[in-house]
């Protein structure tokens, strides 16, 4: 019996929402006595080696292009590796394909799911009680699921990655999708113009800015806080929707959720649809010239004043203190 855990490879790497399930579902083997599996597709031999090191004892490896567009197919694929090694626990990154894949698996299997947890799982008879943020992150529940298999997919950033010195056991998986019907056909692939940043879900720390900033032409000094700080940059709905920023950029209850360790908030409000997707961050730090700004009620950290001035300033402290460490 073994914790089947999907596992993602983008843009050269396994993904550090992945690595989180592998460590998680871990901690689930410890509970269950049983052992991790990890199934990914189109893995080397680096990244087949590193998902061993995050706590998995058996690699399912897949070389199937197919499986990287259409959630169909990944599921039939799941399903199948599920009955090839009898799992009882199945462990997903609460990410765009986890959200998509993980609730139609658990349909096949007729496997109770809870998505999006954010602690450590608790086994309670042959139950698992899993946490889950509820309200919009105001409220936390906790799901205990009694069905023979378990779905549970991870929300990112829950836990810090820990890598140890473990070696998986590669075997070749060559899943049958002849009876699957693709649905998707892509005809064209067109990333993100991202500058090498880490992908939202997956950053530690974001730059986030709004209407405050009075127009995009500004955004340079935002830019330049989060390269110096190694952090990627957000932005609010209003800022999105007025195409001064891209879309993938935009954070909150309609956008992207994040959980990074420092979220700071440059001349945003704070309304209740944006603090739904980033109040799981850490340490919050808001600048604002509006000291009646509601994200104060939130932030662990907050600047009454003109952000003109005062990021600049910020930009400049961090400067320093990374010359000092040299």
């Amino acid at each position: 019996m073994s914790v089947l855990v999907y596992t993602e490879i983008n843009k050269g790497r396994v993904k550090k929402s992945s690595l989180e399930t592998i460590n998680y579902a871990s901690k689930i083997a410890e509970l269950t006595g049983s052992t991790v599996t990890a199934f990914v597709n189109n893995a080397d031999a680096a990244q087949l080696e590193e998902i061993g090191k995050a706590g998995a004892s058996k690699i399912l490896s897949v070389k199937n292009d197919s499986l990287n567009s259409d959630n169909m197919l990944i599921s039939a694929a799941l399903e199948e590796a599920v009955k090839a090694e009898n799992s009882k626990v199945i462990v997903f990154a609460f990410d765009i394909v986890g959200k998509a894949v993980a609730p139609r698996l658990s349909a096949k299997l007729k496997a109770g799911l809870v998505a999006g947890a954010v602690a450590h799982p608790v086994l309670n008879g042959n139950a698992i009680e899993v946490k889950k943020n509820v309200f919009s992150g105001k409220a936390t529940a906790l799901y205990s699921i009694n069905s023979d298999i378990k779905v549970i997919s991870l929300l990112p950033n829950s836990f810090p990655v820990k890598l140890g010195d473990n070696k998986a056991t590669v075997s070749e998986f060559a899943p049958d999708l002849s009876g699957v019907k693709p649905r998707i056909t892509v005809k064209e692939t067109k990333t993100n113009q991202s500058g090498g940043m880490i992908p939202l879900p997956e950053a530690e720390m974001v730059v986030s800015a709004g209407r405050g900033m009075k127009g995009p032409e500004n955004w340079a000094m935002v830019e330049e806080l989060a390269k110096e700080l190694g952090a990627t940059t957000a932005c609010s709905r209003p800022v999105a929707d007025m195409h001064w920023r891209p879309h993938h950029e935009h954070v909150g209850q309609t956008g992207v959720a994040i959980r990074p360790n420092l979220y700071i908030a440059i001349g945003i409000s704070g309304a209740i649809q944006h603090l739904a997707g980033v109040n799981g961050s850490k340490t919050i730090v808001v600048i604002n010239n509006d000291k009646e700004a509601p994200f104060f009620k939130s932030a662990d950290y907050g600047v009454v004043g003109d952000a003109f001035t005062i990021v600049p300033k910020l930009t400049e402290a961090v400067k320093k203190f990374k010359a000092n460490q040299n």
